[in-house]
C-alpha cells in the first residue's frame, strides 16, 4: 500500500513488480483523467454547424469554441506542470478535475457564445493540468518496471478519447441538444475527483529549493508566445494572411524574450540546462515531427475518401476511426513491449512503422480503393502508439522526481505544437500539391496527387525523426544488434 514517502526514492511497494490494488485505482483515476481532457479535445468540433444555427453566428466566430480550449491547452501546459512540481501534484490535479467539472457545467448552461468561449478556456485550463499531471503520477507511483504498461494504458485511453468524441458529441447531439455534449463530462468529472482524492499519495513536503518562487515573467511570456503561435496556425480557415504573419513574428519575439528572461530568472520555469540532456532534447523533437505527420491523417484523409473515393459521410467516418481504434488496442501491449525490450529500442521501431506506412500511402495509385488507404493507416497508428508509448517512457523513467511535472508539459506541449503545425502545414502541402484554391470542389485526380504528395513530405519528416533516434540512442541499439537476448 502507498502510506508515506521516503526520501530519495519513490511510492512504490518495496521488491516487487505487481501493481497492488491502490495502484491500480490511481491508475483507473489518471486513465479516466485522459479519457475525459481527450474527450473534451474533440467533440466540440461537430458541434460547430450546430452551435453556427443555436447563436445565429458565423464560422469565424464558432470556431472559437474549438480554438479556446485548444490555445488554453497550450499556453498552461508546462507553466501548471511547473506549478505541480512546486506545490504538489495531487493538490493541483484534484483543482484541475473540478475545474474542468464546473467550467463543462458552465460550458452546458452558457446562455451566449461568448460565454460559451470563456467556459471553454476555463476547461482547457482544466484539462491541460489533467494532461501534465498524470504522466508525473505515473513516474511516481508505478514500479519503474511496469512504467511502460502504464503509459500504453495512458496513450490507449487518450486515443479512445480522440476517437470516441466526434461519434458520442453526434449522438449526444442528435438524441438531446448541443448542450448534452458538455453537460455529459459531469458525472465522468466527479468520479474522477473522488478517485483521485481517495488514492493519490498524499503531497510529499516540499523541499526549500522548490520554494524560491514561481517565474510569473516567464510564464506570462511563454503563454503568449505559444498563444500567438497557435493562433497563427488556426485563425484563417487554412489560409495565410498579413495576420498569420504578424503572429508569427510576435512568436519570434516572444520566444527571444522568454529565452533571456529564463536565463535571469532565479527559479525559471524551464532550466534551459534541461536540453543539455540529449534524451530529452530528441524525445521533444521526435514528438513534434510524429505529431505533424499524424496531423496529415486527419487533414487529407476526409478529402481523399470524399473526392477521390466517393464515400459517403457515414462510411468516411467510419474509415477515420480505423485509426484511432488501431492506437487504442496497441497501447497497452506496446508499454508492455517497452518494458521487455526497452523504450528506446521501441521508439525506433515505432518510427520505421510510421516512415514505411506513410510510403506506402505515398505511392499507393487510388485503383486499390479503401484497402489502399486503410492497410498503411493500420500501419502508421500502429508505429505511432508504438512510438508515443515509448518515447514518453523513456524520458519519465529517467526524470528526477522534482521535474516531473515540468516534463510531463514540455511532453505533452510538444505533441500539441506538432498537432497545431501539421494543420496548417500539411494542409498548405496538401492544397499546393492538388494546384487548387478551393480543396473541397478539386477533382479527384488532383486530390489523389496531393495525397500522394503530403505523404511524401510525411515519410521524409519521419525518417528525420527516425535519423535523430538512432544517433540518440545508437550506443543501446548498437548493443541490441549484437546480443538480441541481453536484458536492456
Amino acid at each position: 500500500m502507498i502510506t508515506r514517502f521516503m526520501p530519495g526514492r519513490d511510492v512504490v511497494q518495496a521488491g516487487t513488480t505487481d501493481l497492488t490494488p491502490s495502484i491500480r485505482w490511481i491508475l483507473a483515476g489518471l486513465s479516466l483523467s485522459m479519457l475525459l481532457s481527450s474527450i473534451g479535445t474533440s467533440i466540440a468540433n461537430v458541434s460547430l454547424p450546430t452551435l453556427a444555427q443555436a447563436f445565429d453566428a458565423s464560422f469565424q466566430q464558432v470556431q472559437w469554441v474549438v480554438i479556446a480550449y485548444l490555445v488554453t491547452i497550450t499556453t498552461g501546459i508546462v507553466s501548471v506542470g511547473r506549478l505541480g512540481d512546486m506545490t504538489g501534484r495531487r493538490r493541483l490535479l484534484l483543482v484541475g478535475v473540478f475545474l474542468f467539472t464546473v467550467a463543462s457545467v458552465l460550458c452546458g448552461v452558457a446562455p451566449t457564445l461568448w460565454l460559451l468561449i470563456a467556459a471553454r478556456a476555463a476547461q482547457g485550463l482544466g484539462a491541460a493540468i489533467m494532461m501534465a499531471l498524470t504522466m508525473a503520477f505515473v513516474g511516481e507511483t508505478v514500479p519503474k518496471s511496469q512504467v511502460g504498461s502504464a503509459m500504453g494504458l495512458l496513450g490507449t485511453m487518450s486515443a479512445i478519447g480522440t476517437a470516441l468524441g466526434p461519434s458520442l458529441g453526434g449522438m449526444l447531439i442528435s438524441e438531446f441538444s448541443w448542450r448534452a455534449i458538455f453537460l455529459i463530462n459531469l458525472p465522468l468529472g466527479l468520479l474522477i475527483f473522488l478517485l483521485a482524492y481517495r488514492f493519490l499519495p498524499v503531497d510529499r513536503p516540499r523541499q526549500q529549493v522548490d520554494r524560491l518562487g514561481f517565474d510569473h515573467a516567464g510564464t506570462l511570456l511563454l503563454a503568449l508566445t505559444l498563444a500567438a503561435y497557435t493562433l497563427a496556425m488556426t485563425i484563417g480557415r487554412g489560409s495565410f494572411g498579413p495576420r498569420n504573419l504578424a503572429l508569427l513574428v510576435a512568436t519570434l519575439l516572444g520566444a527571444g524574450l522568454f529565452l533571456f528572461a529564463e536565463t535571469r530568472a532565479e527559479s525559471p520555469l524551464i532550466r534551459l540546462t534541461m536540453f543539455r540532456n540529449p534524451l530529452l532534447s530528441a524525445s521533444l523533437i521526435m514528438s513534434a515531427l510524429v505529431s505533424t505527420v499524424m496531423m496529415a491523417t486527419l487533414v487529407v484523409g476526409p478529402f481523399y475518401l470524399s473526392r477521390t473515393l466517393g464515400l459517403h459521410a457515414a462510411l468516411i467516418g467510419l474509415v477515420l476511426s480505423v485509426g484511432p481504434l488501431c492506437a487504442a488496442l496497441t497501447g497497452v501491449p506496446a508499454g508492455r513491449l517497452a518494458d521487455r525490450l526497452g523504450p528506446q529500442r521501441m521508439t525506433v521501431l515505432g518510427l520505421i512503422g510510421i516512415a514505411v506506412g506513410a510510403f506506402l500511402l505515398s505511392v499507393i495509385p487510388a485503383t486499390l480503393g479503401i484497402y489502399g488507404y486503410t492497410a498503411p493507416l493500420i500501419v502508421i497508428t500502429v508505429g505511432y502508439a508504438l512510438f508515443q508509448t515509448a518515447n514518453n517512457t523513456a524520458v519519465m523513467t529517467d526524470t528526477r522526481p522534482e521535474q516531473r511535472g515540468v516534463i510531463s508539459g514540455l511532453l505533452n506541449l510538444s505533441r500539441n505544437l506538432g498537432l497545431i503545425t501539421g494543420a496548417s502545414v500539411m494542409g498548405a502541402v496538401f492544397a499546393a500539391a492538388s494546384s487548387t484554391i478551393d480543396i473541397t470542389t478539386a477533382p479527384p485526380d488532383a486530390v489523389a496527387i496531393g495525397m500522394r504528395v503530403t505523404f511524401a513530405v510525411a515519410a521524409v519528416l519521419t525518417l528525420v525523426a527516425l535519423a535523430i533516434a538512432v544517433a540518440t540512442y545508437r550506443r543501446e541499439l548498437y548493443g541490441w544488434a549484437m546480443a538480441p537476448t541481453a536484458e536492456s
